[in-house]
């Protein structure tokens, strides 16, 4: 069984190819079409994601993030969420690779067995990096107001947080 999975990805691509040439698609020709369309798309969203990561990079090197975390820590302790928790909670909704560098590093003081490392776990395998998901698909496809998306979006990174401790109360007790 542990074979099978060795066999998965060049089996799919074999059978894509198979199936193009059984309908007579320029198969050749049309993976160069997407690749040549999959670069214009990466060089078009490219200033967006150039912008985004040079605002993570200021938040984390001027200590905002640890700033903002030092401010929202009475709230936390009154809604019930982990204090350890609130930087990754601040960061996980701009980078994927920087919150999860932050959530290794709150581990090497925090047990993952913890209540404090389940909720960090939960947090960061159910939550979305809204503001890069934005940047790269409203980027790709020219979208400049982006309405109501980031309000919901966000909405939906605090029902997170709030069902990452239900979570892990409900699936491990507190």
């Amino acid at each position: 069984m542990d074979r099978l999975g060795e066999w998965i990805l060049p089996a799919a691509a074999t059978g894509i190819l198979l199936w193009g040439m059984l309908r007579r698609v320029p198969v050749f020709d049309t993976f160069l079409q997407g690749a040549k369309e999959g670069l214009s798309s990466s060089v078009s969203i490219l200033p967006a994601l150039i912008g985004l990561m040079m605002g993570v990079t200021m938040l984390e090197a001027s200590g905002a993030l640890d700033m903002l975390s030092a401010f929202l820590r009475p709230a936390a302790q009154w809604l019930g969420f982990p204090v350890e928790a609130i930087p990754l909670a601040l960061l996980r909704p701009f980078s994927g690779s920087g919150s999860t560098a932050l959530a290794a590093s709150l581990f090497e003081n925090i047990s993952p067995d913890s209540f404090e490392g389940r909720v960090i776990s939960v947090l960061l395998g159910s939550s979305e990096t809204t503001f890069y998901a934005v940047a790269v698909y409203f980027g790709a496809i020219g979208v400049k107001k982006s309405g109501w998306t980031i309000p919901a979006a966000l909405t939906g990174d605090f029902v997170t947080m709030a069902a990452s401790v239900a979570a892990v109360i409900l699936l491990f007790g507190v």
